[in-house]
C-alpha cells in the first residue's frame, strides 16, 4: 500500500525526503546564512570544507538558463540584417531530435554539484491538467558542450515517495542521483540523461495515485502530459518514446510504471524501486472503472492482449524491505510478450532513495541506458 500523508507506515519513514525543500530567502538573509556555516566550519579547523561548501550554496536563487543555442544550425546563420530576429535553429541530421519549442521558463538555482552542474527550479501551470506545481530540473554537463549543440537528451522523470509535495527529494543533491549519472556516464554505465522531477501530488494531505480521479486535481494529466510539454519547450529532446523514460520510488515507482503502461506509445521504460504495483489511493471510492484504467497489472494484459509496442520495467526492491513478492507475481503473470520485466536486488537495501541509487549505480542505470536513445555529437 502507498504512504498516506496521514497514515504513515512505519517501514516507509526512511523514504522521506532526506531535507526540506532548498529555501530561496532574500539574498542579503542568504549571505548571513552563508557567512555563518563558514565560521562555523572554521571553528572546526575546515577552511577548505568551509570553501566547498560554499560553492555548493552561493548563487542559489540566482537565474539559470539551459539554453544553447546552435548557431551554426540556422539557416544563413550571421546573415541576418541589424534588428532582425535570427532564424530558430534546426537540427541537421537526425530527424528525431526536437529543438526547445518555447516559451522558455524562469529557472532558478537550488542546488550545484562539484562537477559545475546545477539543479533548478521553476513553476509550471499545467495548460492540460489546469494545476500548478513546482518542477526541479537538472541537465548533464554534456548538454553544454559544443558538439552535441545540435542533438537531443534523452529525459528521465524522477518521481519520489513520500508525500511528493511540496517538494520532490530527487532534486536533494544528497541522494546522489545527479552524481550518479555523471559518473556513470565517465564511466560509460550511463546516458547523460536530463532529470526532470515534478511534484507528485497537489497537497499532503492524500495520495492520488499521478491519476485524473474524478472530482480531484488531474495529477495523471501533470504528469503524463503537462510535464513532458513543459520539457519540449526548455530542451532538446527526442521526438519518439526512444528518448523517455521515469524512475521512481515507492508510490512514485507506482505512477512512472502505471504511465508507461498507459502510454506506450509516449514512455519506453521505467526504473521502479520499492514494490508499489496497484492504485489504493481511498479517493477511488465510487470510481471503480476509472481505478481499473490506472491499474498496471490491467494495463498490462491490456498491452499483451493487444501485442501493443515493447515497454520495460525494471525493478528494484532492498534485501530488507518487504515488497519483491508483489514484483514477483506482476513478472510471473505479465512479465510476457511486449512487457518485459527484470527485478533487481539491493543487497542489505532498505526502503529509502539513497539505496535506491546505489542500485541504479550497481546495473540499473546501464539496463535503462541500453533501452533508450543518446546524443549523438554532431549529429543533430
Amino acid at each position: 500500500m502507498h504512504q498516506y500523508p496521514q497514515r504513515p507506515r512505519p517501514d516507509d519513514q526512511s523514504d522521506q525526503p532526506p531535507a526540506s525543500e532548498p529555501h530561496e530567502p532574500r539574498r542579503s538573509r542568504r549571505a548571513l546564512w552563508i557567512s555563518a556555516v563558514v565560521a562555523f566550519a572554521l571553528l572546526l579547523g575546515g577552511g577548505g570544507f568551509a570553501a566547498w561548501k560554499l560553492e555548493w550554496f552561493s548563487a542559489n536563487g540566482d537565474s539559470v538558463s539551459f539554453s544553447r543555442t546552435p548557431a551554426s544550425a540556422a539557416p544563413d546563420a550571421g546573415k541576418q540584417s541589424p534588428g532582425t530576429p535570427p532564424a530558430p535553429a534546426k537540427p541537421t541530421g537526425d530527424p528525431d531530435v526536437l529543438l526547445p519549442t518555447g516559451p522558455k521558463s524562469d529557472f532558478k538555482q537550488t542546488a550545484k554539484l562539484d562537477d559545475g552542474t546545477v539543479i533548478a527550479k521553476t513553476r509550471l501551470a499545467g495548460a492540460k491538467s489546469g494545476f500548478e506545481g513546482d518542477v526541479w530540473v537538472w541537465t548533464p554537463k554534456e548538454y553544454n558542450e559544443a558538439k552535441y549543440e545540435k542533438s537531443a537528451f534523452p529525459v528521465l522523470i524522477s518521481l519520489p515517495g513520500g508525500n511528493g509535495f511540496p517538494s520532490n527529494y530527487w532534486a536533494d543533491r544528497s541522494l546522489g542521483l545527479q552524481k550518479a549519472i555523471g559518473e556513470g556516464v565517465q564511466a560509460g554505465t550511463s546516458l547523460p540523461f536530463i532529470l526532470v522531477m515534478p511534484v507528485l501530488n497537489p497537497d499532503s494531505k492524500y495520495y492520488y495515485d499521478g491519476a485524473d480521479i474524478p472530482g480531484q486535481p488531474k495529477m495523471g494529466t501533470w504528469i503524463a502530459e503537462d510535464v513532458p510539454e513543459f520539457t519540449k519547450a526548455n530542451f532538446r529532446t527526442y521526438k519518439s518514446r526512444d528518448g523517455w523514460a521515469f524512475m521512481g520510488s515507492s508510490s512514485g515507482a507506482f505512477v512512472g510504471m502505471k504511465t508507461v503502461l498507459q502510454y506506450p506509445d509516449r514512455f519506453k521504460a521505467v526504473i521502479a524501486s520499492g514494490g508499489e504495483i496497484v492504485p489504493d489511493s481511498p479517493l477511488w471510492k465510487g470510481h471503480q472503472a476509472e481505478m481499473d484504467a490506472n491499474n498496471p497489472e490491467k494495463l498490462a494484459k491490456k498491452l499483451i492482449d493487444s501485442n501493443g509496442p515493447e515497454v520495460y520495467i525494471n525493478f528494484q526492491v532492498g534485501t530488507k524491505e518487504t515488497g519483491k513478492d508483489r514484483m514477483v507475481t506482476f513478472q510471473q503473470q505479465f512479465g510476457k510478450g511486449p512487457v518485459k520485466t527484470t527485478i533487481r536486488d539491493i543487497q542489505n537495501g532498505e526502503h529509502n532513495g539513497w539505496h535506491y541509487v546505489r542500485g541504479m549505480k550497481e546495473g540499473s542505470l546501464e539496463w535503462i541506458s541500453k533501452v533508450l536513445k543518446g546524443p549523438r555529437p554532431e549529429a543533430g
